[in-house]
């Protein structure tokens, strides 16, 4: 276990990027074999917009990288985190410190940033997608990424795990990423079982869906749980989806500027 720790520890950018890759391109493959809904577009004309916001991530992320570093570094000196006061068997933290880090990191700021309006300007560029796949996972505004990296951290803190937790976590959250973000029309009982336990393509559809109640459920990425907890979960009939949101224009869909320059426009209506 301590090896396979260790391999995610010390994984190199190359690797990462790569990681991210692979990813892609197996549901990009898999969703044109099995597309969920039949969208009528120019797949790569789609997915311009949302990978030069990848690259911003990607940016964002090399950015963090000094931050995390010395966060990790600082909890280590000082023994400080909740995993300095347990002694568990090491396959045991790593299953705590990934559900931590998808508690905080993931559903908890995603839940903010539906409920903050500053924030939800921000994330509404993740929502104003129109046609929704596996390229949607890429598209964040720089500033909705920046709460998310800020969140990871408050998680890292909190924890003090061990840094290689942390690369399996991230790892794990750009698998979930682009499986729950695919176009995949997966078979309706595996994934409704599947959604017990994880966030499956289906399942994170609906929180796709173009108006409130369903904008605002399942929140989580890796674990469907917290949102069973938190009383956020929803599953129903997939089809009834209409994506995009109904306070923005999806004529501009891929529109970067317009995406851009969503947060600071003050016409558009956040309801809360």
């Amino acid at each position: 276990m301590e090896n396979f720790i260790t391999f995610f520890a010390e994984l190199s950018s190359v690797q990462k990027l790569a990681w991210i890759i692979i990813c892609m391109s197996t549901f990009w493959i898999l969703e044109g074999a099995f597309p969920l809904a039949n969208h009528t577009y120019e797949k790569w004309k789609h997915a311009k917009l949302n990978l030069v916001l990848l690259s911003s991530t990607i940016l964002i992320n090399v950015l963090f990288g000094a931050l995390t570093a010395g966060v990790f570094i600082w909890g280590e000196a000082n023994s400080f985190g909740l995993f300095y006061m347990i002694d568990l068997p090491l396959w045991v933290e790593l299953l705590l410190g990934v559900m931590l880090l998808d508690l905080v990191a993931q559903y908890v700021v995603h839940y903010l940033l539906h409920r903050v309006s500053f924030m939800w300007k921000f994330h509404m560029v993740h929502h104003s997608d129109t046609k929704v796949d596996v390229t949607t996972g890429t598209r964040h505004h720089p500033g909705d990424y920046l709460f998310r990296e800020i969140f990871a951290l408050i998680a890292i803190v909190i924890g003090g795990m061990p840094f290689g937790f942390y690369m399996v976590y991230r790892i794990l959250s750009v698998l979930f990423t682009y499986w729950g973000h695919s176009n995949l029309n997966m078979p309706r009982g595996l994934d409704k079982t599947l959604s017990y336990v994880f966030i499956t393509p289906n399942m994170h559809k609906f929180h796709h869906h173009f108006e409130r109640p369903w904008t605002d459920t399942n929140f989580g990425n890796i674990f469907s749980f917290w949102d069973r907890i938190m009383g956020t979960f929803v599953y129903d009939d997939p089809t009834k989806i209409k994506y995009g949101l109904d306070v923005l224009e999806d004529s501009k869909s891929n529109d970067l500027k317009y995406q851009l320059k969503v947060p600071f426009d003050k016409t558009i209506k956040t309801d809360y």
